[in-house]
């Protein structure tokens, strides 16, 4: 019988955030694979649970030599629970390898979802959530970082990184500097954590405010590039539309694909989609 991988989601600071299946996942896991057996042993004291399975490391050092010896256990039956410190696995954390080659095996890969920085920066940032992109971490080298941020600079959806709190200054000049200094931003630094704290405001005055030092776990979350308005006559919008709606697009989604491909409001569009109609 062919094992389980269960992809478990651990709290971002407040043991209460997480509900009563991880409990359980915790306690019958046969293996439980981890990123820190401490804060694993720290958790469990602190949901009351009795852990029964085995526990080993599972961080990014280590991650490819542990492959085996999970496959192993999974090959034999055997419920493999996988977690991090904080969040979902495989999430700028330890994770893609085992779940690729779980996959590739023929395991069941689930889940038991839980807490995410990305999701709950988003939430609390006051920026558009409608379309965002997760880009992880910045490169730690100034070049590099600034390259991947110049890559950005047409981007329009939400922007969400993982930053070290030493290197967020430098990585907010960057971004200031890349976006325009009145990009809108927030740092939500500690979240869920006594100490939580969201700063919302241009890069610029993000980078100033950060220059002075920053503690704890930082999720940044940027605003996209703004629409550039594009000059299109009503019929010309209107066949935009047709030609949506010919490519297998309904027309509210038609509709709402030329508003983000031109900038310009849904009304126009929507108008010159009825004028086309009318005349």
């Amino acid at each position: 019988m062919i094992g389980r991988l269960v992809l478990g989601g651990a709290p971002l600071g407040q043991p209460g955030d997480v509900g009563p299946r991880l409990r359980t996942a915790m306690a019958t896991a046969d293996v439980l694979a981890v990123e820190d057996t401490r804060r694993l042993h720290r958790l469990a004291a602190d949901l009351e649970v009795q852990l029964t399975g085995r526990v080993v490391t599972f961080h990014e050092s280590v991650e490819r030599s542990r492959l085996p010896g999970l496959l192993t256990a999974l090959d034999q039956g055997k419920t493999v629970l996988l977690l991090t410190d904080a969040g979902m696995p495989s999430v700028s954390d330890p994770g893609y390898t085992l779940v690729r080659a779980a996959i590739d095996a023929g395991v069941e890969v689930t889940s038991v979802p839980g807490p995410s920085a990305v999701i709950t920066a988003l939430a609390v940032s006051g920026l558009p959530v409608d379309r965002f992109c997760f880009e992880g971490f910045l490169p730690r080298k100034a070049g590099e970082r600034r390259s991947r941020l110049a890559g950005l600079v047409d981007e329009r959806r939400t922007m969400v990184f993982f930053e070290s709190p030493h290197r967020l200054a430098d990585a907010l000049t960057d971004a200031a500097a890349a976006f325009g200094p009145e990009r809108s931003a927030a740092v939500c630094r500690e979240l869920t954590k006594t100490h939580e704290e969201v700063r919302r405001g241009p890069l610029a005055s993000l980078a100033e405010w950060a220059a002075d030092g920053v503690r704890g776990e930082i999720t940044l979350v940027v605003g996209g590039a703004p629409a550039e308005p594009v000059s299109l006559s009503p019929a010309e919008l209107a066949a935009e539309v047709a030609a949506e709606e010919a490519a297998g697009a309904t027309r509210k989604d038609a509709i709402r694909a030329v508003v983000l491909r031109t900038g310009l409001p849904r009304r126009t569009v929507y108008d010159a989609v009825v004028a086309a109609k009318s005349g």
